[in-house]
């Protein structure tokens, strides 16, 4: 099967992200010394741009990285590499766009100060959404045995960095034991999130998801349904600490994420879930995308169309 087309943007040059464009030395590369974010498009416009610009100004702070385009130079280079998939590939539906930024290159060695000026990539590819039908039957999760979540006091999670390690091998041995995601505990076994989503529980007509204290990136669909999307089909979202043990006391589970929004969970491990509760899942999902198309409406600068020759 043919890997579908990737539209590269390193620097503000536009390219096949099959052609190499960083040099050997690039820190990213080299130590995973680097910051990112992705982003989605929901009716032509890139969603909740600065939610995530704001993560994205966070986490490079903490890692003392200056990032080299500011907010509205970035949006405009989402903007134009998304617009570049379009003109390269014909596709007109959702996209997903990610902005990786490196300290750069230089001498060999740990030492930030080696470092040359910062550098970025954007990548833009066709949106791969989840199938209809693991939509109706829900995902199956796996708790991951041999890895915990790195401590906030170690590598805190919030940080959106390039070092995704501890999530990729979690994955990893999810699918080995037939699992589509894995969840993974902190050291106290308190449940944080899955590799590439954060999760939450539904408790009657209330939905539960751990809170950032226990260690997990404060998602941006997480937020928006804590915030906004819960309360307006009459849902309470709350934040509580959940141990493996608690789950008895659920009726249903589901993950949220910036590309597939949310994902009904069938099963953790031998644990099942009433997938009657789905009713629930679809009405919150609905919810969500209304707000997503009531904010591209509201953010036409937001859009892309395909660019101009270079």
């Amino acid at each position: 099967m043919e890997a579908p087309y990737i539209q590269a943007n390193t620097n503000g040059r536009l390219h096949d992200a099959r052609e190499p464009s960083l040099p050997a030395n690039d820190r990213g590369f080299l130590y995973g010394d680097s910051v990112y974010e992705v982003w989605r498009t929901y009716d032509g416009a890139i969603f909740a741009f600065d939610e995530h610009w704001l993560r994205l100004e966070r986490s490079a702070r903490a890692l003392g990285l200056v990032l080299p385009l500011g907010r509205a130079e970035l949006a405009e280079q989402l903007r134009r590499t998304a617009a570049a998939l379009a003109e390269h590939t014909g596709h007109v539906g959702p996209v997903q766009v990610r902005a990786q930024f490196t300290r750069g290159g230089g001498a060999l060695g740990l030492d930030p100060a080696l470092a040359e000026d910062a550098r970025y990539v954007v990548l833009a590819q066709r949106l791969r959404e989840v199938p209809v039908e693991k939509l109706r039957a829900g995902y199956a999760l796996a708790l991951a045995r041999t890895l915990r979540r790195n401590p906030i006091d170690s590598l805190d999670p919030a940080w959106k960095t390039g070092n995704y390690l501890n999530n990729l091998l979690g994955l990893r041995e999810a699918r080995q034991r037939g699992a589509d995601e894995v969840l993974i505990l902190n050291h106290a076994g308190r449940i944080t999130e899955a590799a590439v989503a954060n999760v939450f529980f539904i408790r009657r007509h209330a939905i539960v998801t751990p809170p950032l204290g226990d260690g997990l990136l404060g998602g941006i669909t997480r937020a928006l349904l804590l915030e906004r999307i819960a309360a307006r089909i009459g849902v309470v979202a709350l934040e509580e600490s959940v141990v493996p043990d608690d789950f008895r006391f659920f009726d249903g589970c589901f993950l949220t994420s910036t590309t597939n929004d949310l994902v009904p969970v069938a099963t953790i491990d031998d644990h099942r879930f009433g997938l009657d509760e789905l009713t629930l899942v679809s009405k919150l999902k609905a919810a969500f995308q209304n707000y997503a198309s009531e904010y591209a409406t509201a953010h036409p600068e937001l859009r892309f169309a395909p660019s101009e020759p270079q």
